[in-house]
């Protein structure tokens, strides 16, 4: 099931991309044989010819080339493997002259028509986020939560401000703050946050350097749940003392713990000076104690949660917002990409069509619980993701795709004439063989991280 979503997710981004490129080759003359959903044999044909609308069911190649009723004209395609589409245009790949054919049309008519498909990404992932915002609400950049005894704790922020900057880099939404984290990891100097405190303008200084104590364990988040281990990190103080997941935690150095609320209270009490710490433990029945010893742990972190999700009664904020929404996906996918030239990010961290498939899956599966309505924001949520994705992917400036193509035209136009078109096609045929082996190394690390 979530295979086929992914899929649906895919093959509707791919299919809104080549629509752009279809209605602005329609409005500027060039000659487009078919448009197609999906790939693969034809399952459904349709076409308006000399003599009126054709149905065919299972055309073949054969029928679709030589029937002379429908020579001129558009043919739309359902074909069989519901992957993507495609837009096929008169003399796109090849060299002709007719008047229909793309490579006669002027450059700046050109630019549109392959402009068009990574600007329609952008259009989907707008309508998507606007659906999104209105539904879900805004992810409002406010502090709902600073950790104690962590760098925010002490440097007079509070819950309730909005962030504004984050070193001179403007905040407009919550998850900006993490994005920005990840980008431009923390160095170790202090880093200058601007937030607004009833309505007035507040600027913070943050040390980033933190040190702690660490037992290597994790707990549920419901405060009022019996405070339960849920995992043991292997090799760490808990996984040796004796732990096991499941094992309910009673007292902390004598101080009884009802539920998970108090366990978090009694850790943030006791991880700081890494003494020995005793632990009374329910095990299916049966009490057991544990004495442990916490290892030491520095890191780099600023300490707080600034992502507040509220719906708004403003028309124009989720307008508004769901421009940024779009605006911070772009901004995201070349910032990613900057990190992955300058080596901040692994090419291991690279995801396919594998990995995507896998991401859309354990997204739908955490969201199952809340109900239909949340999976279906979620779907529409990572269908903005990979629209704004694949619009700024289309439009890097390498051969084989949009942004290649448009390089030549801007060539074109600096030049006052033409790359020769056998070049051209030459730069784009290697430049796709070099994004096919591209593409097996990306499948590869996928599945192998999936294995892992």
């Amino acid at each position: 099931m979530n295979i086929l979503v992914a899929l649906l997710i895919f093959t509707v981004i791919v299919v809104i991309h080549e629509l752009g490129h279809f209605l602005l080759a329609k409005k500027n003359g060039v000659g487009v044989p078919e448009f197609s959903v999906g790939m693969g044999p034809r399952l459904i044909t349709v076409a308006k010819g000399k003599k009126g609308f054709i149905f065919k069911l299972f055309c073949s190649q054969k029928y679709f080339e030589n029937n002379e009723d429908w020579q001129k004209c558009t043919k739309y395609s359902w074909k069989l493997l519901p992957i993507g589409g495609s837009c096929a245009m008169v003399g796109e790949d090849e060299i002709n002259e007719d008047e229909n054919s793309f490579n006669v049309k002027g450059k700046w008519a050109r630019f549109s028509i392959v402009f068009a498909g990574p600007f329609f990404n952008f259009i989907l992932a707008f309508v998507f986020s606007v659906i999104i915002l209105a539904n879900a609400g805004i992810d409002y950049p406010i502090i709902e939560h600073i950790y104690d005894n962590q760098p925010a704790a002490s440097s007079g922020l509070e819950v309730g401000d909005v962030v504004k900057s984050i070193n001179g880099k403007k905040i407009t939404i919550g998850r900006q703050i993490d994005t920005y984290t990840m980008l431009h990891p923390l160095t170790g100097e202090d880093v200058d946050i601007v937030v607004t405190r009833n309505g007035k303008e507040k600027s913070f200084k943050i040390d980033p350097n933190y040190k702690t104590y660490l037992f290597g364990f994790s707990y549920g988040t419901n405060e009022k749940a019996a405070a339960e281990v849920s995992s043991v990190t292997e090799g760490k103080p808990f996984e040796k003392a004796g732990f096991k997941a499941g094992d309910i935690i009673k007292e902390v150095n004598g101080k009884k713990i009802v539920n998970a609320g108090e366990l978090s209270t009694a850790m943030n009490e006791v991880n700081s000076d890494g003494k020995e710490v005793t632990f009374l433990v329910d095990r299916k029945g049966e009490e057991k104690t544990f004495k442990v010893t916490p290892e030491p742990y520095s890191t780099k972190t600023l300490g707080f949660i600034a992502s507040m999700d509220e719906k708004s009664k403003s028309t124009f904020d989720v307008v508004k917002y769901s421009f940024v929404e779009v605006k911070y996906w772009i901004e995201t996918t070349v910032g990613s990409l900057g990190a992955l030239i300058t080596g901040n990010v692994s090419i291991k961290n690279v995801s396919g069509p594998v990995g995507i498939v896998d991401t859309v899956g354990d997204a739908i599966n955490q969201s199952k619980s809340y109900g239909f309505k949340v999976v279906m924001l979620q779907i529409l949520y990572m269908s903005v993701l990979l629209s704004a994705n694949l619009g700024v992917m289309n439009l890097l400036p390498l051969p084989a795709l949009d942004g290649g193509r448009i390089v030549f035209i801007l060539i074109e136009a600096i030049r006052g004439k033409p790359v020769d078109k056998e070049k051209e096609g030459f730069v784009h045929f290697a430049g796709f063989v070099v994004l096919m082996l591209f593409m097996v190394f990306v499948m590869y690390n996928d599945i192998i991280k999936i294995l892992h």
